[in-house]
């Protein structure tokens, strides 16, 4: 590793008040993708800030006839949380199948959208879910949100608050997982929406 500044931050305008002071800085919750890039040297951040224990954002909660999950709220919560078991349960399922015991408990539902990864689970989700990104500054649809692989419509200093999931009528997700990584060889979600409309999303 090398030098650089830890900063925890403690509430949503915090951390973007210490991003702004950065030469380089970047968000950190889980830390999955990031801690390892930094380790083979693929990345060299002057700025860790990391949002892990900003209460706003974490949690599941419902709103209407959506579930809203806080950025950094982690698979494993995402996987056991009664709300997402009973409303939604084929993401809480998604969940489950996401790297192994240590990732699920440490890495993030908004960690895992905002890199992208196009072997990552979460975007066929969100994808055939129709959902919603809400960011500290605006809300983007998904269908919007993915861009590229690794490459989402995210400001550089913009950072992921939320993602609002509209509660379907049914879905389910299945892959093909990399026995090592657990990343989708090929994934699928596919579901039913409230007012009917079938959306498939691949992933892989």
């Amino acid at each position: 590793m090398y030098e650089l500044n830890y900063n925890r931050a403690k509430t949503v305008a915090n951390a973007i008040e210490t991003f702004g002071q950065g030469d380089d800085p970047k968000f950190v919750s889980g830390g999955q993708t990031l801690i390892p890039t930094m380790k083979a040297r693929l990345a060299a951040p002057s700025d860790l800030i990391d949002v892990s224990k900003i209460e706003d954002l974490i949690g599941i909660c419902q709103d209407g006839d959506a579930l809203v999950i806080g950025a950094s709220t982690t698979h494993a919560a995402v996987h056991e949380n009664e709300l997402m078991v009973q409303q939604i349960p084929g993401v809480a399922d998604l969940a489950g199948l996401i790297g192994d015991p240590m990732v699920r408990h440490r890495g993030t539902m908004g960690g895992s959208v905002a890199n992208n990864d196009p072997s990552a689970d979460y975007p066929a989700a969100l994808l055939a879910l129709d959902a919603t990104i809400r960011t500290d500054r605006r809300d983007v649809e998904a269908s919007d949100f993915f861009v590229d692989m690794f490459e989402t419509d995210l400001e550089e200093d913009e950072l992921i608050t939320a993602i609002s999931l509209p509660i379907p009528k049914r879905c389910a997700y299945a892959k093909f997982p990399n026995p090592a990584s657990r990343y989708a060889m090929v994934g699928v979600m596919v579901a039913e929406l409230a007012d009917g409309a079938v959306r498939v999303a691949v992933t892989g």
